[in-house]
């Protein structure tokens, strides 16, 4: 946002208000009153030479419009001059108004001292500026100054910024200070206990505000008809490189100079015909870079166009430069222990690398055929629900690629039987009464458990073992991967045999989820 450039007469202006507001807080002399009255005859003066001096404005952007090619085309230009001196006579001349009124509530002016009768006059002051009820004409004043501050915005450049000219006491920087004052508003403020000189002071500060606000607006409107002349007041330095991305061991190429803008008007400026917002002088450029048609090195040639439209002193100009620039193809590398296949609903954990992106690769995925669970910048986990998954990788919302992944089955866990913490053998069969406790351990295939270690833990959710003889089933038991025989190993003989049937195997995925996997297996085991 642009503020309001103040002239060494503003700001003396400025200076006197600030006095005027120190004055009012002490307590009232002859003296000070005659300060007063001396205060607001330079305000007076200072605001006759702003209303001529803007006058003068308005007159050069009638005569330069004349002057221009096509006068037409700113007729708009000359409506607004006109309007903003309008607006600004009327709040000027209502303050005139309210300034003769508090004279005539100090007694008026004595025909032959030239002076108000009775400058000390307080409570008329405040009867007239606030009144009963807070209905005075301050109020009335309050209101049109807002106005005028909203249909001036309405008129000036983008971004200028008019501060309120009606302020209370809590938006004062002095009186907000101040525990006696911090409460009132613009008219107690301001013209309670206020002597007329005082009063008189302080409505020919308004009016020297009005006016100032007006300067800076018809200088706005000078500006864009080459009436007011342009002074590159904002200095800096600037550096023009050839790349921006260099290999190393190759040349750095720039060149360094002076460069100025004007805070004084706001060129037009447009990137490829579009309109660009304008910092302190400066378009700013921002758009997203597209590729195609690259070259065997990665590389595609692109350009823009940037112009600037401005007001000269001879007319309306338009500089244009076309800026030429290289996009780089975004590459990446995936990193994963399980390619080039996943497995269907395990995690599937990637590392997904562009060394050519650097500082500005943060990806995102999605997956058709499966789920993408987002890691760390780069890392992700898919989680595959069908035969295929395409993996979509997408950087600053643009797509660099999809890359396409088979999907196989977990590889069915081995079973193995154990007796007493050992792996039973068949062929020599085992002790009848020393066999306390028999085992059904499944274990996950050893090239699923190294890629997939938080989906490869299976176990054996039932196990079946009868103790036979002969023909006759002598007793059985039922339990969840290991069963206690103890009971069964009291009526075993030499000669029996255990018959253990693998019932089912369970798998818990990386999420604890818990799936059944359809299994059956059966031993027979002699007893000796």
């Amino acid at each position: 946002m642009a503020g309001l450039k103040e002239t060494p007469r503003q700001k003396m202006i400025g200076m006197m208000y600030l006095v005027l507001t120190a004055l009012l807080a002490l307590q009232v002399s002859d003296a000070l009153l005659q300060k007063f009255v001396l205060l607001n005859n330079s305000l007076e003066t200072a605001n006759q030479s702003a209303a001529e001096k803007n006058k003068g404005t308005i007159q050069g952007i009638d005569s330069k419009i004349k002057e221009l090619p096509n006068p037409g085309a700113y007729a708009d230009i000359s409506r607004k001059a006109a309007e903003v001196h309008k607006i600004a006579e009327a709040v000027v001349s209502q303050i005139e108004e309210a300034k003769a009124k508090v004279i005539e509530s100090g007694g008026g002016i004595d025909p032959e001292t030239g002076q108000i009768k009775n400058p000390k006059e307080e409570e008329k002051v405040y009867q007239l500026m606030v009144g009963a009820g807070k209905k005075g004409i301050a109020y009335q004043l309050a209101s049109s100054m807002e106005d005028y501050v909203t249909k001036l915005s309405a008129i000036a450049d983008k971004g200028t910024v008019f501060p309120a000219l009606a302020l209370g006491a809590k938006d004062d920087p002095i009186a907000s200070r101040d525990a006696n004052q911090r409460n009132k508003d613009f008219a107690e403020l301001n013209f309670a206990q206020t002597p007329v000189p005082a009063a008189l002071a302080t409505l020919s500060q308004k009016q020297a505000e009005v006016r100032r606000y007006e300067s800076e607006v018809l200088g706005q409107l000078a500006a864009k008809v080459g009436a007011k002349e342009v002074k590159f007041d904002k200095v800096f330095a600037q550096v023009s490189a050839n790349a921006n991305t260099v290999v190393a061991g190759m040349d750095y190429e720039a060149e360094v100079f002076i460069a100025a803008t004007s805070s004084g008007f706001t060129p037009r400026m447009s990137l490829n015909g579009s309109a660009l917002p304008v910092k302190d002088g400066r378009g700013q450029i921002k758009f997203k870079t597209a590729g195609g048609e690259y070259d065997k090195n990665g590389l595609a040639r692109k350009s823009y166009t940037a112009s600037v439209s401005y007001m000269s002193p001879t007319g309306p100009k338009t500089e244009s430069i076309t800026k030429e620039y290289f996009v780089l193809k975004p590459t990446y590398n995936i990193e994963t222990a399980t390619l080039p296949a996943l497995y269907l609903g395990c995690a599937n954990r990637l590392s997904v690398v562009s060394p050519g992106l650097g500082a500005l690769w943060n990806p995102s995925f999605s997956a058709d055929g499966g789920e993408t669970i987002a890691g760390e910048r780069g890392k992700v986990t898919i989680v595959p629900s069908a035969a295929t998954v395409t993996l979509n990788v997408t950087n600053g919302g643009t797509l660099l690629g999809k890359e396409t992944f088979r999907v196989r089955r977990v590889p069915r866990p081995e079973v193995k039987i154990y007796g007493n913490g050992g792996e039973i053998d068949e062929r020599r069969g085992a002790s009848a009464t020393g066999l306390r406790s028999i085992e059904a351990r499944a274990l996950a295939d050893e090239s699923f458990k190294s890629t997939n270690p938080e989906d490869a833990q299976f176990r054996v959710s039932e196990i079946y073992v009868a103790l036979a003889r002969g023909t006759k089933k002598v007793g059985d038991v039922t339990g969840s991967g290991s069963v206690n025989v103890s009971s069964l190993a009291s009526q075993a003989q030499a000669g029996d045999r255990y018959f253990i049937e693998v019932k089912g195997v369970q798998r818990r995925n990386f999420k604890g989820a818990v799936e059944n996997i359809p299994y059956t297996m059966s031993k027979v085991l002699p007893l000796n």
